[in-house]
């Protein structure tokens, strides 16, 4: 009975000591620097606590510090339970890092660790690695654009560099990349047409790296495959547009009434290359086209001529074979146009003829005398007796325009450019005043009716020379419409 009793308190002791046992693991209570990112690795402090005294000969041959999986040397503090590693030389930045204590490390009662800890954390600003989020144009798309831009949109921003060392085609393509969306959207330019009827191959490499230095991680794969298109195009339509928009289709005649602000209207069957549109255009005996069409591939063009074609004058709008489709295909014909510049608006004024009195200061008989641009070196009667030699006489010259439809003569075109100029001092005429109503003659010229009338009024200072007089508007007359006459106009006279 007594060994009976005996046996009861050691049964119980060792089952308390195996209970004391299983709840007193030795285990790692905290660490640090603890997970996550740390932009400051020179700041780090490494430390591991334990929950009971550990071997420390055990724990520092079991304990490992590894950089992007190469091993970290460094030195053991220990401050009671807590140990303090301090690598031989400071962290780095954008390196991945990882504690590693084996389960073999043990207390001071040579009891182990029930399983190995291991713990990570990071200087490098982001482990992601870049995912393709989306592709253009998609797997197995037909297209029929020989300058198609290839784009490519990442999760992550990804260099440059890295597409033109990452990024292939097969067959090979050369071009430019660039980047928008904060360089998470690829966009690939050909520097020369996709070629067609062709399959192509685009590449990227597992190597490709985003901007945090991770690479995608796998290689892809996407095809794409360039239709054949043989229609070709060819030019529809030739409008001339008003500088009010409207349309007039201009034809293989001679096209008349061709407008100083006019534009030049093309249409073709398909959308054609501008550059070729450009290059293959031209008009001969006039100024040059300017586009104003935005670059690309359109139906419609519209040109401006540079500088206002002279009035009358001819031009010929060629377009000749080679303007070019997306699909390459070029037009076949040359197309010639013959355009008349003499639109009814544009029409710059001219000097009709005139008019000046004979006797100006006889109310009842001005004894009128008037002479047409065509009256070259007609006797003018002026003498001593209307025009008394060295004196100053008022008078008055009438000149007669004709100017484009609706449109007026700029009066203040008419003073700077008027002039009259003799030969031997013949006579001296001063202008004083200018006015288009309230003549000193209430009837104009008769013929002239429908032509403008400018009245200017001076003094005439007549001598005894004989001599030629030259009425003349320098070039540069203008009306009200802007139309500019750039010849001289002069009607010459005997006295």
């Amino acid at each position: 009975m007594k060994n009976k009793l005996f046996l009861l308190p050691v049964l119980v002791f060792i089952f308390f000591s195996c209970d004391i046992l299983r709840f007193s693991r030795f285990e790692v209570l905290s660490w640090t620097p603890g997970e996550g990112y740390f932009s400051e690795p020179e700041k780090i402090v490494i430390s591991i606590l334990f929950s009971k005294e550990p071997n420390k000969a055990s724990v520092e041959r079991n304990f490992t510090l590894t950089g992007d999986g190469s091993r970290i040397r460094g030195s053991f503090f220990w401050e009671g339970n807590k140990l303090i590693f301090t690598p031989l030389s400071p962290l780095e930045k954008n390196i991945e890092y990882t504690i590693n204590v084996s389960a073999d490390a043990s207390d001071k009662d040579g009891l182990s660790m029930d399983e190995a800890f291991i713990c990570n954390f990071t200087t490098r600003p982001d482990n992601t690695r870049p995912v393709l989020l989306s592709y253009f144009p998609a797997m197995y798309a037909q297209t029929d654009d020989p300058r198609m831009e290839i784009s490519l949109e990442f999760s992550i921003p990804v260099p440059i560099r890295a597409l033109y060392d990452h990024v292939s085609f097969s067959p090979s393509m050369t071009g430019f990349w660039r980047t928008e969306n904060n360089s998470k959207l690829a966009i690939f330019t050909p520097s020369e047409p996709w070629m067609l009827n062709n399959r192509y191959e685009i590449r990227i490499s597992a190597s490709l790296t985003g901007s945090n230095g991770m690479n995608i991680g796998y290689d892809f794969l996407s095809i794409f495959i360039t239709q054949t298109d043989y229609e070709i195009p060819y030019l529809l339509q030739v409008n001339r547009i008003s500088k009010n928009g409207d349309f007039t289709l201009i034809t293989t005649e001679e096209n008349q009434g061709w407008e100083k602000e006019d534009k030049l209207h093309l249409i073709f069957s398909k959308p054609v290359d501008s550059v070729t549109v450009k290059n293959y255009i031209n008009i001969e005996d006039g100024p040059p086209l300017v586009m104003e069409t935005f670059p690309g591939f359109n139906t419609d063009f519209i040109f401006r001529l540079e500088s206002i074609p002279v009035y009358e004058s001819r031009f010929t709008l060629k377009i000749k074979p080679g303007i070019k489709d997306k699909a390459g295909n070029e037009t076949k014909d040359e197309y010639i146009y013959r355009v008349l510049a003499n639109g009814r608006l544009s029409k710059p004024p001219e000097l009709a003829g005139l008019r000046i009195p004979m006797a100006p200061g006889n109310e009842i008989d001005k004894e009128l005398e008037h002479f047409g641009i065509d009256s070259l070196y007609h006797i003018i009667s002026i003498s001593d007796e209307n025009y008394p030699s060295g004196l100053s006489t008022g008078t008055w010259i009438e000149l007669y325009f004709i100017t484009a439809e609706g449109a007026a003569i700029d009066l203040f075109s008419v003073m700077e450019h008027f002039r009259v100029e003799t030969s031997n001092n013949v006579i001296t005429f001063s202008a004083r005043q200018i006015k288009t109503s309230n003549f000193s003659v209430s009837l104009p010229q008769a013929g002239w009716e429908d032509y403008q009338r400018i009245e200017i009024s001076g003094n005439l200072v007549n001598s005894i020379n004989f001599g030629i007089i030259n009425f003349q508007i320098s070039p540069g007359l203008k009306d009200t419409y802007g139309n500019k006459n750039e010849k001289l106009l002069r009607i010459s006279v005997i006295k």
